[in-house]
């Protein structure tokens, strides 16, 4: 008795208080899958992730550090504040145009219990489809302002999923590279990743890390360290210590986690617009994605005529006609040779001098003539600047463009996503709706689903893509079908596509103008439909298009969609994504270098009989790449069609109601 009496005063006196300050917050999604737990003891708060109670990120430490202290010790939680989000929204520009957004949502409030007693929000929510969170920092009397150096917040991986990620070599960065697919356990430490990362865990279940509504803030990037992913901020300029500088009240962007039971879903998701503002241009009427030349990408070619290629206005007429014959809605004005179209003493496109001035151009080109011309034949107009010196005199060049005519721009080589290029590239995109332009941002970092705020955003690079068709061997097929489990799910990319001139890898050559491509024609038509992006690039020669099979497929293809659906997809080795524009359904199937026949059940389809129009690589493409096969075929909710991918291959259908 007297032992057990000592026993029960050693459980009152010692381990009492430390159960009493620990505290458990359980938050989960509508359909009761996915599962957040929060847990704050006297070390530091934490987190798991189960889905179907399966976990899939084990307790993970979360902690703050700022210039005037570390928060995330010594904390006390006040009490949670729970809530259920349901909206409806429309994107203008977007894989899907009406969004059903539900969740249910938590605010954890944790302060300090000692001086300064900061208070810091944990506000997480839950979808049916990830998870969220973002930290928030509210007005308070002691605290005003703050400077990070780092946000620790971490992904404790369970098990040892397979990864597919892209390695960077440092922040400075235009996030283009080769994905590597490899175990989670041997992923070397210390080795910066960019995002999203996707996670294939066994029993078929997904993951893909990345992040929402960058505002004001750095961009994030995972490291190993420890044997767990740590999020690391990209430091302002100058210096590698300070990543934020900002006044309160503010917030983080959101760490998301797209979770299902089905690849495809992370594919389909919404979830980075449904966390991010509503539309903030009151006037969108005017914002009208389409299809463009990209006359950069082969070189400015022209046909043997009385007039030179290059910076003048018959070159772009030369451009612009091929545009109006074919439907097309832009052509771009980028340069010639290394000379942009407005003075520059630079070296080159990347390195403007100290005296570039994107409000005037070169003596042959005449941008209101340019403009003028194009509005005749039913043709917009948008130019190539380099971000540098645009953003030098940032009001008065887009009231310039707007004087001339101009639609929009590419605004290139920023190659940063500290939270000064993040400031300003939000800058550009709210200015730019001033003056009714569209931004399409090059040598960019990855989109975190901001074109709902500001759907003059159509597009982004972030990838290595066709361009190194023109200077190097290392893109093909393989590269390709990483982007639908990696960069897609980020957003809307700009790949250069439209390769027309494909051939056999061993006959394949580098050359800068007239670029050569290696995978099949109907690779190429799949890549349209696969990549999401409100710009399609219509990049090669007019000839190279005009009466080539699969040409037709894109003058009929729209570039924003009602309803995207993807059928099947295994990670890094195929993917079937269908899209509806109205009542026309559009498929692709594109495949890596290893051939297969898929079948695809037409089950999205609704009811009624449809026809379908059905582009297949061709038995001789191993010898010709560029041949396919059409065909068309009488179809209804239900049936399905087999597609035979040759290897580099793939395979698009156009289906309408008969």
């Amino acid at each position: 008795m007297k032992n057990s009496y000592i026993g029960i005063v050693f459980f009152l006196i010692v381990m009492l208080p430390s159960l009493f300050a620990q505290k458990n917050v359980s938050l989960t999604s509508p359909d009761g899958r996915l599962t957040f737990s929060f847990k704050l003891d006297n070390i530091s708060p934490s987190y798991k992730v189960t889905f179907k109670k399966q976990t899939l990120i084990k307790d993970s430490p979360l902690s703050l550090d700022f210039e005037n202290g570390k928060f995330g010790e010594d904390l006390k939680m006040n009490k949670p504040m729970f809530r259920t989000g349901d909206e409806t929204y429309e994107l203008i520009v977007g894989k899907t145009k009406t969004i059903h957004s539900h969740y249910k949502e938590v605010l954890i409030p944790l302060e300090e219990k000692n001086a300064p007693n900061r208070k810091i929000n944990l506000v997480v929510r839950a979808f049916n489809d990830g998870i969220a969170f973002r930290y928030e920092f509210p007005r308070q009397s002691n605290w005003d302002s703050y400077v990070m150096y780092d946000e620790k917040t971490t992904f404790n991986l369970a098990g040892d999923p397979k990864a597919l990620t892209l390695f960077l070599p440092s922040y400075t960065s235009s996030h283009e590279g080769l994905y590597t697919h490899l175990d989670y356990n041997d992923i070397e430490e210390n080795r910066l990743m960019d995002m999203p990362i996707m996670l294939e865990y066994p029993d078929n279940i997904f993951m893909a890390i990345t992040e929402a509504a960058i505002v004001n803030y750095a961009g994030m990037y995972l490291v190993k360290e420890d044997g767990m992913f740590v999020g690391k901020l990209s430091p302002l300029p100058g210096q590698d210590k300070i990543k934020v500088k900002v006044n309160l009240p503010h917030h983080t962007p959101w760490r998301v986690m797209s979770i299902s039971d089905r690849v495809g879903a992370l594919i389909e998701s919404n979830i980075l617009t449904n966390l991010n503002e509503p539309c903030k241009i009151e006037d969108t009427s005017w914002i009208k994605p389409g299809k463009t030349t990209f006359t950069w990408w082969n070189g400015n070619v022209v046909p043997d005529t009385t007039f030179l290629p290059g910076n003048n206005f018959e070159t772009n007429k030369y451009y612009i006609d091929f545009a109006a014959r074919n439907g097309l809605d832009y052509h771009s004005v980028y340069g010639y040779a290394e000379q942009s179209w407005y003075v520059d003493d630079g070296y080159d496109f990347s390195t403007p001098g100290p005296n570039a001035d994107v409000t005037k151009t070169i003596k042959p080109i005449d941008m209101k003539k340019i403009c003028d011309y194009a509005g005749s034949k039913g043709i917009n107009i948008h130019v190539w600047v380099n971000w540098k010196p645009l953003y030098a005199k940032l009001d008065a060049a887009f009231r310039q463009f707007n004087e001339w005519g101009v639609k929009g721009m590419m605004v290139d080589f920023m190659d940063r996503d500290d939270q000064e290029m993040i400031r300003i590239q939000e800058e550009i995109l709210a200015t730019a709706a001033q003056y009714k332009l569209f931004i399409q941002f090059h040598g960019s970092s990855k989109p975190s689903g901001l074109q709902r705020t500001y759907p003059n955003e159509f597009t982004r690079e972030g990838t290595l893509n066709y361009e190194v068709y023109k200077w190097d061997t290392i893109i093909n097929a393989d590269h390709d079908i990483s982007m639908p489990f990696t960069r897609l799910l980020a957003g809307a990319t700009d790949y250069h596509l439209g390769g027309f001139r494909a051939v056999p890898k061993a006959k394949f050559k580098i050359q800068y103008t007239n670029p050569l491509v290696t995978s099949t024609r109907c690779h190429m038509l799949a890549m349209y439909v696969v990549l999401e992006s409100y710009l399609g690039m219509i990049c090669d020669t007019p000839p190279s298009y005009e009466g080539q099979p699969g040409f037709d497929f894109l003058r009929k293809l729209p570039t924003v969609w009602d309803e995207t659906k993807v059928p099947d997809a295994k990670v890094n080795e195929y993917v079937t994504i269908a899209r509806r524009n109205n009542t026309d359904w559009y498929i692709g199937s594109l495949n890596n270098s290893k051939a297969r026949t898929l079948t695809i059940t037409l089950d999205f389809l609704g009811e009624g009989d449809f026809t379908a129009e059905i582009y297949t690589d061709a038995e001789d493409v191993s010898i010709n790449p560029n041949h396919l096969k059409k065909q068309i075929k009488q179809v209804k909710k239900g049936d399905t069609i087999e597609l035979p991918l040759a290897s580099d291959g793939g395979a698009v259908i156009h289906i309408y109601p008969r």
